[in-house]
């Protein structure tokens, strides 16, 4: 090794790119002559055109590899009926939304981009502004859903109305090519990516195993799994940590080195990988509902540190499996290559066949009458929903307290129904819903005993586990909670939704409470009026 080489040492020396790539287009790019050297020229154009189309793409497609994972579940003869039958979900799910209409999760996400530009790449404009036109574009031209709100002061916060701002890293690099990761990244994923400050005491075999026993439980199931679950211990700081453990999730950095050195490079340990995953694979979570699946992979990336200092940052990325690479070059403008028939992952094989016994409930009876029907199961039971179900989430349960304080009381429509904790994206012309999956239960656990005790929420529909507080109110009001499947919101609208209308808030837009008729809506018993919580079992 020489001097200079001893001196500096690329943190993530990946040794290439596998990708499969598809042109999209030829225009908008050029070249030129600078000091002698040719120079690789892209118009603002070519990036606006390059991001609309990442996003268009990654909204309803995904990658064949996370698809024959999918489909793997379905041929291993130790899954469980419940693993199996989420993973045909979001295969169905896969299916629906490769025909570009229906996005394949109701939150579209926030959109981020990375892009590493070569410094032989000219654009000669405002890369950043070219690629939100492209994203803003992308989401109020399609059926995806606005998730941005821009505070106006500390409190007060408005929808931006485009899904803008964009998260946009950009970095100057070597070479003739501008390339990018583009991810869509919806807030229950995004919200299960954790920060640990640890200290050296934790690099050891039995302190690392019992701590990564301890939090990847945390990550429960609101988050959609099955997970690709990142593990980054190390970094130069917390930022580098948590962006590292963000491309872990995506893959990106699946071509660092398997061994460490002296000289301070990233590599990927995937002996603990592979020890990982068979953790996972005993914890008895599953793909949300019980069972092995509750990860398909492990990424877990090694990264120098400061001596005093052991940041450990922990993420996923969900069965919404969304990004996709990019690049510029001389010959054009290019996207990877999704999958863009994932029927052919289908089995021939009935959905009764992988999931036990379905119990059917009609919704249009009384709420006492649902409730004993219910009270006659056990938790992890599978359930049918067929008949009107009333949608609220986070504004509009904060609502409903203020009626209470105020001595108003609950609407009657929240005492007589079922309760679905979830946000439409946009409605496709001559559709009676947009992708409308279920939202993170836990954001309205402080409402529950409130809202009970006053005769609402009496059952809850929604995905992830929840609090102890939400137990013990079922239990004490005879209230229940039922698991719906994460991922899988474009099946939903196409096959269980049949009709959708705002009932009070339409000012608040997906956030309004909205009256919804379904059909063969599945869910599970996770919660019940006995106190039994399926995830409480799990947590050890």
């Amino acid at each position: 090794m020489t001097a200079d080489a001893a001196l500096y040492s690329e943190i993530f020396p990946l040794s290439g790119d596998d990708t499969v790539y598809t042109k999209i287009s030829s225009d908008h790019v050029g070249t030129a002559t600078f000091n002698g050297q040719t120079v690789i020229t892209v118009a603002p154009e070519g990036l606006t055109l390059l991001a609309h189309e990442a996003f268009r793409q990654v909204s309803h497609l995904l990658r064949p590899a996370h698809l024959k994972q999918l489909r793997s579940i379905l041929d291993d003869a130790e899954a469980s009926p419940n693993d199996k039958f989420v993973a045909l979900d979001l295969l169905k799910n896969a299916t629906i939304a490769a025909s570009m209409v229906l996005p394949m999760c109701q939150d579209t996400g926030t959109a981020i981009v990375m892009g590493k530009k070569g410094q032989n790449v000219w654009t000669g404009a405002d890369d950043q502004a070219a690629l939100s036109k492209g994203i803003a574009d992308a989401y109020t031209q399609m059926n995806l859903r606005y998730s941005q709100v821009s505070p106006v002061d500390m409190f007060e916060e408005v929808n931006t109305g485009n899904n803008l701002p964009a998260q946009i890293d950009l970095y100057a690099t070597e070479g003739d090519a501008y390339k990018f990761l583009f991810m869509a990244k919806g807030g229950g994923s995004a919200n299960k990516t954790y920060l640990y400050q640890q200290t050296k005491a934790l690099l050891n075999p039995a302190s690392l195993a019992k701590f990564l026993d301890a939090q990847i439980r945390t990550l429960g199931t609101s988050a959609c799994p099955p997970y690709h679950l990142a593990i980054v211990i190390g970094g130069t700081s917390a930022e580098q940590n948590l962006k590292t453990v963000k491309l872990a999730s995506a893959k990106y950095l699946d071509h660092l080195p398997t061994e460490g050195g002296k000289f301070g490079h990233a590599f990927r340990d995937t002996a603990m990988e592979a020890e990982v995953l068979k953790m996972t694979q005993h914890m008895g979570i599953g793909a949300q509902f019980g069972g092995k699946y509750f990860c398909h992979d492990v990424r877990v990336i090694r990264l120098p540190r400061h001596g005093a200092s052991c940041p450990v940052g922990i993420g996923v990325s969900c069965s919404a499996d969304r990004q996709i690479k990019g690049k510029i070059t001389k010959d054009g403008i290019y996207l990877e290559q999704m999958e863009t028939d994932p029927a052919q992952y289908l089995p021939e094989v009935e959905d009764t066949s992988l999931s036990g016994e379905v119990v059917k409930i009609d919704l249009n009876m009384p709420m006492d009458e649902i409730r004993k029907i219910l009270s006659q199961y056990p938790i992890k039971t599978r359930v049918a929903l067929s008949g009107p179900m009333i949608v609220a989430r986070d504004i509009a349960h904060a609502k409903l307290k203020e009626r209470i304080d105020k001595g108003e009381g609950l609407p009657q429509y929240f005492k007589d129904h079922p309760v679905y904790y979830a946000g439409p994206a946009k409605t496709p012309e001559g559709m009676p819903s947009g992708s409308f999956g279920p939202t993170t239960a836990g954001r309205m656990d402080s409402y529950v005993d409130l809202l009970q005790a006053n005769g609402g929420s009496m059952v809850m529909v929604a995905k992830g586990n929840r609090a102890k507080e939400v137990t013990d109110a079922c239990k004490t009001h005879g209230g229940f909670y039922l698991g719906s499947i994460g991922g899988a919101a474009a099946n939903l609208a196409q096959n269980c939704i049949k009709k959708v209308e705002v009932l009070e808030y339409p000012e608040l837009g997906m956030e309004a409470i909205w009256r919804i008729e379904v059909v063969d809506f599945p869910a599970f018993i996770i919660v019940d009026d006995k106190g039994n919580d399926f995830f409480a079992n799990l947590s050890h």
